[in-house]
């Protein structure tokens, strides 16, 4: 195909190296898919104010003045170049390189790339690249002013302009592209062909060109993606699972439960049920709010897997919610109930012996039950007869450990997955759109209201306040929680890395559990009270020693870091105070605030943050404070943050290649490809098209 042509064939070797290396560029289809990032024109300037310091960027500006200053105590000169948008202004600096004075004189323009920093509280390019615009005749110059120029996203020696006359080398000698969708379906639309999409996209007359090339190139990409995953869910319709049905243990397991089932829970039953029973494997995804009641719901599926002959598994992503999910389990079923089901807890920590016996039992079937963490998926364990999945917290694990278990099944396993991170409905369709998803949005009966405030740090009477709060809870006969990004000083973030993530930096030290741990032992607010320690490194043994003692009150304040995230129910917990909250995602600041108000008592949430207002880490902490509602804090989420890093984090090629698609703003288009991606199936694909997704598959396994 000549999209799959390596580049070094169009642009030479030592440019198609420079792509490879800077930006991850190697074939054609590569080059072209890198869409130019927003278009200028000669006769405008860029906002300067609106760039970010660190961020290698192209600005169109006009030279405003320029000088040249001999450097103190040394040999040599800086020339700086005073370059405006008519409104800011920004410094380049060039140094022993006086003589580019001559082309950079008063009222020049151009088109200007480097790395945005600050010099003297002012901002600077230092050494950056630049193309100027040349002087033409009035006639030429307006129409060469009308024409819009792509700005691409590059590097500072990989600037905008060297890519534009590297996908204008490959335009001229590349032949016209294949078209795989039918001419009939592009004017239903209103789309443009492929091969007219791309030219418009890199090299548009005027502004119409390049809007409606993008708009068909979105609506490409959304088409493919909702045809990949149409055709996942008509492949999972083919294949042969085993049929489970709820029995005797189903109806003891019901019996045993000291509440009625919500009506959200009645109706995934339900799903569930007929999923089971239907002889073609289960892929369903279970969302709800903290304690909405997804493991009680799973855990009936699990006990119709075993009433039926066969198996289940439960895999968790740490030895905590392991722990937690097994004790909660065994308690749930009852000793008898337990026994008849045979549960197992099998994590990497378990003693030789305990970890034979639970291995044999797995083995043998006398297992039906087993509760476990990666050590799940090892080479040790074989399965007498694996008929069920249940994945909790998916995203926690990759697309190859999730395949591993699955992959321990004689015939192909029903799959449950659980998360307890809402998911907007335009992300679900799109990133988890081969799953059938339900919704739990109710909460049991008796869970509390949780009051949550951001505390910043620059006051410290409120600071004193938090701890004298924190007092007043324990004082009450009640516990707390204080949680921290870090371990220890100079750690990395425990779980997710968010704080990189996020934009946040390092100026000021983050919060370290340890360090956090002997210093609220000197605060004279908490005098007396009982504080454990509990993080990641601490061996198996610590961490039980240290969630029981929490649980049975023995602690009363619990420093942590985010591995009580999930999983961690001690209802009488009513505190939670959460130190450089900034550093948390939305979604793990409402995971952390759900570890509260879970008994009779009302929850308080005290986010502590050194985050100026306005700023984008204020926003997050603000829309936190402002709802307890998970699946509006879901939506804000996706809004900040982007959806970048959301498809991505699906660990799968073909998703992560999304280019223009937006699941925030494009939900409209993304429901109604959904749909035609259905119809189009049901009538049978073209073979260009068929090819087109063969190829996309093709691709995604090369990139592993």
């Amino acid at each position: 195909m000549t999209l799959q042509a390596k580049l070094s064939s169009y642009l030479g070797d030592k440019t198609a190296k420079a792509f490879e290396k800077q930006l991850g560029i190697i074939t054609v289809g590569d080059l072209l898919a890198h869409y130019p990032r927003r278009y200028s024109r000669r006769g405008e300037l860029t906002p300067l104010a609106s760039w970010p310091v660190g961020e290698v960027v192209s600005v169109v500006g006009e030279v405003a003045g320029t000088n040249v200053r001999h450097i103190k105590g040394r040999s040599g000169s800086i020339l700086e170049v005073l370059v405006t948008d008519g409104k800011d202004k920004i410094t380049l600096a060039f140094f022993n390189q006086a003589w580019r004075q001559k082309d950079l004189h008063v009222g020049v323009r151009g088109l200007f790339s480097g790395k945005i920093g600050l010099f003297s509280g002012k901002l600077q390019l230092a050494h950056p690249d630049y193309e100027l615009f040349e002087e033409l005749d009035e006639y030429k110059a307006k129409a060469w002013s009308e024409l819009p120029i792509p700005i691409y996203p590059g590097t500072s020696s990989l600037t905008t302009w060297k890519i534009q006359k590297s996908v204008q080398i490959v335009l001229e000698t590349l032949p016209a592209l294949n078209e795989y969708l039918e001419t009939e379906l592009l004017q239903a639309e209103g789309y443009l062909g492929l091969d007219d999409a791309i030219r418009k996209i890199h090299q548009p007359k005027v502004e119409a060109d390049w809007q409606l090339a993008r708009d068909s190139l979105r609506f490409r990409e959304a088409l493919l993606l909702q045809l990949q995953l149409a055709q996942r869910r008509a492949l999972n319709t083919e294949q042969a699972s085993h049929p489970l049905k709820s029995g005797e243990l189903v109806g003891a397991f019901d019996k045993l439960l000291p509440f009625e089932f919500t009506k959200g829970q009645l109706e995934v039953n339900a799903a569930i049920e007929a999923d089971l029973a239907s002889g073609h494997p289960m892929h369903r995804l279970v969302q709800g709010e903290v304690g909405s009641g997804k493991t009680v719901v799973a855990l009936r599926a699990m006990v119709a897997a075993v009433d039926s002959g066969f198996q289940a598994a439960l895999l968790a992503p740490t030895e905590v919610l392991a722990s937690q999910h097994f004790a909660s389990i065994q308690k749930t079923l009852g000793p008898e109930l337990a026994q008849k089901v045979g549960l197992r807890l099998l994590t990497g920590q378990l003693g030789s012996a305990d970890k034979k016996k639970a291995l044999l039992d797995v083995a043998s079937g006398k297992c039906g039950l087993a509760v476990g963490t990666h050590a799940l998926i090892s080479n040790q364990v074989e399965f007498a007869d694996l008929a069920l999945v249940v994945i909790d917290e998916q995203h926690r694990f990759g697309v190859n450990q999730r395949e591993a278990l699955r992959s321990k099944a004689k015939l192909a396993p029903h799959t449950l997955t659980m998360t307890a991170t809402p998911i907007p409905r335009t992300m679900a369709i799109t990133v988890f759109g081969d799953l059938e998803v339900s919704t739990l949005r109710e909460l049991p009966a008796g869970r509390q209201a949780i009051s949550s405030h951001v505390v910043q740090v620059s006051e410290p009477k409120l600071v004193s306040r938090v701890w004298q709060r924190v007092a007043e809870e324990i004082a009450a006969g009640r516990q707390a929680f204080v949680v921290c990004p870090r371990i220890e000083p100079g750690s990395a973030e425990e779980g997710e890395p968010e704080g990189e993530e996020l934009g946040v930096t390092d100026s000021v030290p983050p919060a370290a559990a340890v360090e956090v741990f002997e210093a609220l032992k000197l605060n004279p607010s908490l005098a007396g009270a009982s504080i454990g320690l509990l993080h990641g490194k601490l061996d198996p043994a610590e961490k039980d020693s240290v969630m029981q003692a929490f649980a049975a009150g023995e602690i009363q304040l619990l420093v942590a870091t985010t591995v009580i995230e999930v999983g961690v129910n001690v209802p009488n917990a009513t505190a939670m105070v959460i130190l450089d909250a900034d550093r948390f995602g939305i979604s793990q600041l409402h995971q952390l605030r759900g570890r509260v108000g879970r008994g009779s008592h009302a929850g308080i949430c005290l986010m502590l943050t050194a985050a100026e207002p306005g700023t984008l880490a204020m926003q997050r902490l603000a829309a936190v404070a402002a709802t307890l509602d998970g699946f509006k804090l879901s939506e804000i989420d996706l809004d900040l943050r982007g959806e970048g890093d959301v498809l991505g984090a699906s660990q799968s090629g073909g998703r992560s290649q999304l280019k223009l698609l937006r699941v925030t703003k494009d939900a409209e288009l993304i429901e109604h490809t959904r749909n035609l991606a259905i119809s189009l199936l049901q009538n049978g694909l073209s073979k260009e098209l068929e090819a087109q997704l063969q190829e996309i598959d093709a691709q995604a396994l090369a990139r592993g």
